[in-house]
């Protein structure tokens, strides 16, 4: 397993969703668990000492409101921890945002943007800091680079034409 995945609740599955999509594209064996910083914090600190015992190298932490799983990650590990901020509050996840990409200094937090689309940028970023000691995944995420350069490519040729 090299990529531990934390939840803050089950409502934040769904936006996790498409970064597992993207680990088994690129076969990259992670865990999901649910945890909070705040409703479960014994059990938080045991899943990340467990993750580091089994051979987890980059944590994604994903939550909302009062975001503070990633943080709370970060302070119990010195591996990197990419912190993905849900949209589910009031403020519309700008709580969420500032909470995630706030940390003190000498505890850093790589932040994605909000929501899905952070959440699979934040896949792609721990696929790329495990393809530094990996050439076959490093190799994959160049062919995946390619393969969306070649999508937009496609698309332009096809509004060109419509025009």
């Amino acid at each position: 397993m090299k990529v531990a995945i934390f939840i803050g609740s089950d409502s934040d599955y769904d936006v996790a969703k498409d970064a597992l999509e993207i680990l088994k594209e690129f076969e990259v064996s992670f865990v999901l668990e649910v945890t909070s910083a705040h409703r479960s914090p014994s059990r938080t600190i045991k899943l990340i000492k467990s993750c580091e015992e089994k051979g987890v190298e980059v944590f994604i932490a994903v939550a909302g409101k009062a975001a503070h799983l990633a943080g709370v990650v970060a302070s119990h590990t010195v591996l990197p921890v990419i912190g993905v901020p849900v949209e589910n509050s009031t403020l519309g996840g700008l709580d969420a945002l500032l909470s995630t990409v706030q940390m003190p200094k000498g505890v850093p937090v790589a932040t994605m943007g909000l929501g899905k689309s952070g959440a699979l940028n934040a896949a792609l970023l721990a696929v790329q800091i495990l393809s530094l000691k990996d050439a076959k995944l490093m190799s994959k995420m160049r062919n995946y680079r390619e393969r969306m350069g070649s999508q937009v490519e496609s698309k332009s040729k096809k509004i060109q034409q419509d025009l």
